[in-house]
């Protein structure tokens, strides 16, 4: 194939970033696009001379499409992944990849027995700063992670409902979480508090505003992670501690403490571009190597963040096998 010829369910936020890469790259056009409202996706269609659909399985049939980027809430996926999967249509679904983990564990059985490449949206992992970090831990022993995701309150609707989002840990500060483990290892054991504390005022919500989630890694190392949308900046990062030294990711720029020496590396990339780059070059090639999140460690992490849901509803440490 000369080109990746590519389409889109789900034409807003995230789905502008990703469109806006790819309609750089010359080894990619962009053939369709779906959005249930229908003024969004003609009028994103038309920015990029493509088709406007308003139904996924319209689109699925009557379009040749190689590739499919799926950038929906994460309550809104039904059966979009098995029916591109079936069709042989490679997949780069956005994160979270649903609110259930036997959806999703089902999603990834139709996935791989169909053979076709598919990316999950974490990308962080693109960073060059997180490349080198985690080539710095490759013989480090971690004894304990630190992680933040503080921002301020998005107003999409659905955002707030935690049967349509998962709430802000599940969310967005899933980024953190999936860092965690790419950085730090896998996570056997969550226990977590959350509580809408200061934000009651909000139309509709039932979400979290403060969220922290203690847990442990099958490394032995332990942590903790803190999500809350209080604030009116933003800030993210995490920060893993052995003997005698610190690795911080703040935002995206790292910093290596040792006993002795401090530096701090700036980034110097576009993650996102990185991301839409690998996942075309994947298509072409066959080359499954150079997409650093799949499906399936997409869905490890959404099993760490619901199960910290868990423990909050249940108030008990839940284990992860």
């Amino acid at each position: 194939m000369d080109k990746v010829k590519v389409g889109f369910i789900g034409g807003g936020g995230i789905a502008s970033i990703h469109l806006k890469n790819l309609a750089k790259d010359d080894r990619v056009e962009i053939i369709s696009i779906c959005d249930i409202v229908k003024e969004n996706a003609e009028k994103t269609a038309s920015k990029y001379n493509a088709k406007a659909y308003t139904n996924a399985e319209e689109m699925l049939e009557k379009e040749s499409v190689d590739a499919l980027f799926l950038c929906v809430p994460p309550f809104a996926h039904g059966d979009i992944e098995e029916k591109a999967a079936q069709k042989g249509i490679h997949l780069m679904v956005e994160k979270p990849l649903g609110l259930d983990v036997d959806t999703a564990r089902y999603k990834l059985k139709v996935i791989q027995e169909s053979g076709i490449i598919c990316a999950s949206g974490y990308c962080l992992r693109y960073l060059d700063t997180v490349k080198k970090a985690k080539e710095y831990l490759k013989d480090k022993q971690i004894a304990m992670i630190r992680g933040h995701y503080i921002t301020s309150f998005v107003p999409t609707p659905w955002y707030r409902e935690m049967n349509k989002s998962g709430g802000q840990l599940v969310e967005q500060a899933t980024h953190t979480m999936d860092l965690i483990r790419y950085l730090g290892g896998e996570i056997n054991q969550v226990y977590a508090n959350m509580n809408l504390q200061v934000l009651k005022d909000i139309e509709n919500i039932d979400i979290p505003d403060a969220t922290s989630v203690n847990f442990t890694l099958n490394s032995g190392a332990v942590g903790h992670l803190d999500c809350s949308f209080t604030q009116t900046d933003h800030r993210m990062g995490v920060e893993l501690l052995g003997k005698d030294f610190r690795v911080v990711i703040d935002g995206v720029n790292l910093t290596i403490v040792e006993k002795d020496s401090t530096i701090t590396y700036p980034s110097k990339v576009d993650f996102y571009e990185e991301q839409d780059k690998a996942f075309i070059e994947a298509v072409l090639t066959g080359n499954r190597a150079v997409i650093l999140s799949n499906y399936e460690s997409g869905l490890n992490t959404l099993e760490v963040t619901l199960a910290a849901n868990k423990s909050q509803e249940l108030g008990k440490p839940i284990p992860l096998t």
